[in-house]
């Protein structure tokens, strides 16, 4: 991600906000806001963390403001300057702003806008790690809000990597792993092989969602009969029990909800 200049091309932000939104699947808001949160901690670093800085990108045309602000609190307001607490950002006490203001009340808000500004290296790779972790968090966050009401379904995907017997799986909008234990017992894959597994939980997790996968799972089989035996289908015949051994046998309780039809019949 280039930000190099921001008072170059407007365009360019909206654009590259485009791009990596479409790339990731998330709204286009959510990094424009990255945008101006890297560009904040840019002008900080610029003018000082002791200022309340802050920064709008009209999603429109692209227009960058940067304004800094200060409030004014009454004399008698306090942080712990002995334990090292320092004074919160662009605030400023009553008696300082009568100073140039006799007309001054507490909350009172002052708005400077500021010039535009060339980001130096350090100020670039501040914003890129900025810009690079929000994205992450919010494609984590549409991952989770995409997967949690899937569990129960077969999906299929492609086999990304085998680590250690664990299968990561490519399911085009994420990520999914199928661990050794759930896993077919003497069933290989190889990198790129198609595959269809059985979502058995979503979990959010700090490093991002865990869609945890599995084929031997008695869900898995359920789904399966489900698919190919019509009667399961429509409901008229239903799975009530299912007990597996992996890749050796299984048994299945079915109930059929029309006495002129055999389940076992239907599904054998």
């Amino acid at each position: 991600m280039s930000l190099t200049g921001i008072s170059a091309n407007r365009l360019e932000l909206l654009q590259i906000a485009e791009a990596v939104a479409r790339e990731k699947s998330i709204d286009k808001e959510i990094v424009i806001e990255a945008i101006e949160e890297a560009i904040q901690k840019g002008a900080r670093s610029r003018y000082g963390a002791e200022h309340d800085i802050r920064v709008n990108i009209d999603p429109k045309t692209g227009e960058t403001v940067i304004k800094r602000v200060v409030t004014v609190v009454s004399d008698d307001a306090a942080w712990d300057e002995e334990a090292g607490e320092e004074a919160p950002p662009g605030i400023m006490r009553l008696s300082e702003a009568r100073r140039d203001d006799p007309k001054a009340q507490i909350g009172q808000v002052y708005e400077e806008i500021l010039p535009p500004f060339e980001f130096g290296r350090v100020q670039t790779q501040m914003a890129r790690q900025v810009v690079t972790g929000k994205v992450r968090e919010a494609e984590r966050e549409r991952q989770h809000e995409e997967f949690k009401d899937r569990v129960g379904e077969i999906i299929s995907g492609s086999v990304k990597r085998v680590e250690y017997g664990n299968v990561v799986v490519d399911l085009g909008r994420g990520e999914g792993i199928m661990r050794r234990d759930q896993s077919i017992p003497r069933e290989n894959f190889n990198i790129g092989d198609r595959i269809r597994c059985y979502i058995y939980d979503v979990r959010r997790e700090t490093k991002g969602p865990q869609i945890l996968l599995s084929r031997a799972h008695g869900g898995f089989m359920a789904k399966l009969f489900a698919q190919e035996v019509p009667e399961v289908y429509d409901g008229v015949i239903e799975i009530r029990a299912v007990a597996r051994d992996p890749g050796s046998r299984a048994k299945m309780a079915v109930v059929s909800n029309d006495s002129s039809i055999d389940p076992v019949g239907a599904c054998v």
